[in-house]
């Protein structure tokens, strides 16, 4: 663009056409026309500061303002289209000459359409420095490129993903390796991301990964459950990036893209058998790499985080997270849920309802409606183990399951010598022993019905008859009375020193010998 200020500048000190044109590098001509128009429009220097290039031009050459006669394009459009997949400028251009020529209009060039779209994409790519505050914010991700380990028994080569975690302010980093980018990889990097930096940044700010947020949304995004849950224990908040805008986060961007090279690239040449012996040597890499001088700025980002941002960042909690999945269960008739194929006992007043199970190494927690309705510790080993707490179970059960054989041996011995001999032999006379206890359960609801002192006799009676009686026997010598039979001859015998014969007459030995 013709510098107008300048020749006018130049002009007022004096200076001939030809100095002025070598110093504004332009022609002679143009130089004198410039001043010739400004001479017709009485525009002398100085002018006023306000006045650009624009405005001189438009004050000098009004006539070079005129409106073309061309189509312009539509560059919010062709900007919106060229962010769908397969979209080329040469495509928009084409079909941008195809609407022109319906439209009777006459298309700009290829070049042109081009730099139209290049000024307003110029201005809309612009970029604003934010400064960050202390302790305000800690940026996550998981690196692209991967370490590896190589398994001592197979020679197989596995992957390590890299967790990297930044703090906006210093650009203090964390780097950690880890086998698998499930949750519990994710929750236990930002654990010791945690430790590491020795407090809690006020936000994290992770990617919109299935670990860190279920659901992206600009407005209000839903976060993952244990992830929401580590973040209230350490009293930090979770504000995801937008979808596809990397600068939303650029500290951890820009960080991962230099671990790649002074960590990862770094250790290349050496070989790694396990996790342990590759963090180590990560951590070596680390501390060199948070030490290493700016390019642009005095110190470096272990010296900027000691100066200004470790003592911003919030406490840490008495306890580290323990990392804790959740799962969704139904609560059974036999009011229990099944969790990694153990069962664990509900109140049964929440049969066939929906309950939220919180899993942790060693504790199982039941929630319904967000409160707590019980918890167990978690069961190993064998599949198919039962925890039952009895306070879970219906009363009958309650009754049931609170009967066993010292109980009933117990019960036994207070009655008398008898019955306990009877409950024994009820217990020991079947290969399972649980399948007494109906039998006992029902000698004890005999000693309901009629007496203990006569379910004691009765049992005495049962006993002169075998070494083993059974439930029937006792319940029949009670309901013909022969128990009491009993009692009266011992009654009768301890009345009298001689026997005596209750019936009028017996008859003896001789006479059933027919002699």
């Amino acid at each position: 663009m013709t510098k107008y200020r300048d020749i006018l500048r130049l002009s007022s000190l004096g200076l001939s056409q030809r100095s002025i044109a070598s110093s504004c590098q332009c022609s002679r001509n143009t130089v004198s026309e410039v001043l010739n128009r400004a001479s017709e429009k009485e525009l002398i220097w100085p002018l006023p500061e306000d006045v650009a290039d624009a405005d001189l031009q438009y004050l000098l050459f009004p006539e070079k303002e005129q409106v073309s006669s061309r189509k312009i394009p539509d560059v919010e459009y062709i900007h919106r289209e060229l962010a769908k997949s397969g979209v080329t400028l040469s495509l928009l251009w084409s079909e941008y000459c195809e609407m022109c020529r319906l439209n009777r209009e006459i298309p700009l060039k290829y070049t042109q359409f081009c730099n139209y779209y290049r000024k307003y994409a110029a201005t809309t790519k612009a970029t604003m420095h934010i400064q960050r505050k202390p302790g305000e914010q800690m940026e996550v991700d998981w690196a692209g490129q991967t370490a590896t380990l190589v398994d001592a028994e197979t020679g197989e080569l596995l992957q390590v993903y890299i967790f990297v975690a930044a703090l906006s302010c210093s650009q203090y980093a964390y780097v950690e390796g880890f086998l698998s980018q499930n949750q519990e990889s994710w929750i236990a990097a930002h654990v010791n991301a945690f430790a590491h930096f020795g407090g809690v940044t006020k936000i994290l700010v992770p990617d919109n990964l299935k670990t860190g947020v279920e659901k992206s949304s600009w407005y209000s995004p839903v976060i993952n459950k244990t992830y929401q849950e580590m973040a209230e224990h350490y009293g930090t908040a979770v504000i995801p990036a937008r979808v596809r805008k990397p600068k939303d986060k650029p500290g951890v961007e820009g960080t991962v893209g230099i671990i790649s090279t002074w960590i990862l690239a770094a250790l290349r040449q050496q070989t790694f058998f396990t996790l342990t012996e590759l963090n180590e040597a990560i951590d070596e890499k680390l501390t060199a790499f948070n030490k290493r001088p700016f390019q642009k700025r005095p110190g470096s980002r272990l010296s900027a985080f000691l100066d200004e941002e470790k003592h911003a960042l919030l406490p840490l909690p008495p306890s580290a997270y323990e990392c804790a999945t959740w799962k969704v269960a139904t609560v059974q008739f036999n009011y229990h849920i099944a969790v990694d194929k153990m069962h664990y006992s509900v109140p049964y007043e929440y049969i066939k309802h929906k309950v939220d199970v919180r899993v942790t190494r060693g504790v199982i927690e039941v929630f319904y409606n967000h409160h707590r309705i019980c918890s167990h510790p978690r069961l190993y080993g064998r599949p198919g183990q039962y925890h039952t707490l009895a306070d879970h179970m219906p009363d009958k059960h309650k009754q049931y399951v609170q009967w066993n054989a010292e109980r009933f041996i117990a019960w036994a011995e207070k009655l008398g010598p008898y019955t306990t001999t009877v409950i024994r032999a009820l217990l020991t006379g079947h290969r399972v022993e649980q399948q007494g206890y109906k039998a006992c359960m029902g000698l004890l609801k005999l000693a309901d019905r009629y007496s203990l002192v006569r379910v004691e006799s009765a049992c005495a009676k049962a006993l002169s008859y075998t070494p083993s009686p059974s439930f029937k026997h006792v319940s029949t010598i009670l309901k013909s009375g022969q128990d009491m039979v009993v009692a009266e001859q011992a009654a009768d015998i301890g009345s009298s020193s001689r026997p005596s014969n209750p019936h009028g007459f017996t008859r003896g030995a001789s006479y059933y010998g027919r002699n």
